[in-house]
This record gives C-alpha cells, structure tokens and sequence, in this order.
C-alpha cells in the first residue's frame, strides 16, 4: 500500500483535476503488494461465482468496471508519481481476459483518449456523454444488441457549474456540464420507497446507495428484460448509462449498489445481470447481502428510519 498521505485532488495539466485520496483511498488501486493482490483475486473470484449463479438462473451475466480518469489520463496528471500499468482495471483485464462475465473498458477508453472531445469531466470523476457513449456501445456488442439508430443524437441541455472535484479545491473552478435528454420512448414505472421519499422532500440530488427504478419500453429494440447493480456512473435519472439501456431493452431496472440482492434478482428473472462499478470501489468487496426494497444490506436498519419518511 501507499505510505503518502495523498491530498483529496492533484491539480494536472490543463486545469484537470485528479481524485487521489478520500474514504477509498483512490492511490491504493495502482498499488503493489500482496494484500492488494489478494483483493483483485477475491474480486475475480466474486465475478467468475455471481456468473455461474446467474447462469443456473438462466440469466446472462456481465462485468464492467469504470475505470479512474488516473488510469486512462496519466498524461494529463503533470508528474504525479504513479504507474498507470498497475491500475486495478488492467490487472483485472489481464486476469479475466476472455471470460464472458468481463468486459474491459480500460482498453477501449485509453485508445479513444485522444480524441477532439475528453471523455471524462476535466473537473470532475465521471465520465463526459461522450465517454458514457463509447462504454455503452461496448456492453451493447458484449450483449449482442443494436443500440438505437438515434441514440447519440438525442438533444441535451449545456449549463457552467462547479463539478465535484472543483468543490474540492479553492478556486471552485465551473465547467461546462452536457446532459443529453435520452428519454423518448422508455418509461419510468417504477420508483422504491427511499427514492420516492427523497423526490418528495425536494432531495433526490443527496441519494444514492439505495436508489432503485424500473424503466419500461415498449419500442425498445431489443425485448430483453435488464437488471443493472451501479452506482453514480449509470445513476437513477436517465442522463448516463441506465438512460441508454433504457432506450434499448424492453425493460430496465437500476439499483444503486454495489452488493447483489439475488432474492431481487429471482423475482425479477432478467434476461441479463449487469453490474457497474467505478474502479475506485474496488477498495472494498461486496456481501451480496443488499435489499432492494429496504435499500440497505440486509440485517440492517433501512434508510427511512433516520428521519427520512417512505412516502
């Protein structure tokens, strides 16, 4: 592991800004050592067992981690004293190459880098529209489906804002901020009660581990049914991964977790099981022990309880 205390944000070229520190420990996932080794393995190990799991269940099952902006961007840190050949999406691609259940995206994101537009936010740790797009049209080909002809043609809304990166520096520098409006013929059907609550009070902005909707489209191109475990690079509101998936699968539900509930799972009886991770929360491995309806890992006292009231 590192033995620097990394600052929160390393200021590159350019004005970009470079999550490497906080509560994951951002540096640790280009780290050298056995523990950090043995954590890739028992991810490994995780991803190759949910797949099996699924496929007893008949369900497709598919992996893809989002890889930091240190990983594909290392020429714009200006000096930061990493190796970008040990992030933890490499090791993982190398070690899980040709297993249906992953899907590197490091490797297509590096090759795109260069191109007329970032595929990352300068100011911020998620991607751009562009850089969702390009990791969409990837699962697409991984799962043997045809986006929409239209898909990246989708009008959108441009507004200057200060990203989550700027909020941690000084300067509070704004960026230009592009969200495309995907939604044309997927639905939202569904909304959980922690969700639904947090929309009521005006603070759907503040949710995230818990969140849970389900799309349905009745013009979708493809009739599969999709369940999608994510976090904040797929997110609950159609502006990033889940929208396009939306847009493309006959049904969709999103849970913001990064733990499995194969209860949930069950039910529901997908067609595919796709889960979305950045590569940061790597740092930690999964129970697969959440709840979907409670919002929480199971055993646990839901949300709602600490002052936030199911509507």
């Amino acid at each position: 592991m590192f033995r620097k205390r990394w600052d929160t944000v390393h200021e590159g070229r350019e004005g970009w800004l470079f999550l490497t520190g906080g509560s994951n420990r951002v540096m640790d996932r280009y780290a050298r050592g056995p523990r950090h080794w043995w954590l890739l393995r028992a991810w490994a190990r995780l991803m190759e067992a949910r797949a099996a799991r699924a496929a007893r269940l008949g369900i497709r099952c598919l992996h893809v981690i989002v890889p930091e902006k240190l990983s594909v961007y290392e020429n714009l840190t200006d000096g930061l004293p990493y190796d970008p050949a040990r992030a933890s999406t490499r090791r993982l691609a190398r070690r899980l190459a040709g297993k249906p259940y992953y899907l590197d995206l490091l490797a297509p994101l590096r090759a795109a880098r260069d191109g007329p537009v970032p595929l990352y936010q300068r100011t911020d740790t998620h991607w751009t529209v562009e850089g969702c797009l390009l990791a969409y049209r990837a699962i697409m080909r991984a799962l043997a489906a045809v986006p929409p002809a239209d898909i990246a043609e989708r009008p959108d809304f441009v507004h200057e804002t200060v990203l989550d990166l700027g909020e941690k520096v000084p300067h509070r520098p704004t960026e230009r901020l592009r969200r495309p409006r995907i939604l044309r013929d997927a639905v939202r059907v569904e909304t959980g009660p922690l969700l639904a609550a947090y929309e009521a009070q005006g603070r759907a902005q503040d949710l995230h581990i818990g969140a849970h909707v389900v799309y349905r489209n009745a013009r979708a191109p493809d009739p599969r049914r999709l369940v999608l475990f994510g976090d904040s690079c797929a997110h609950f509101s159609p502006i990033l991964l889940t929208g396009y998936l939306a847009e493309s699968f006959a049904e969709v539900h999103f849970v913001w977790s990064a733990a499995l509930d194969w209860d949930y799972i069950a039910r529901v009886r997908p067609d595919i099981l796709l889960f979305e991770l950045a590569e940061r929360f790597l740092a930690r491995l999964p129970a697969d022990d959440f709840d979907v309806a409670a919002g929480c890992r199971r055993g646990r006292t839901p949300p709602w309880s600490d002052g936030v009231p199911p509507s």
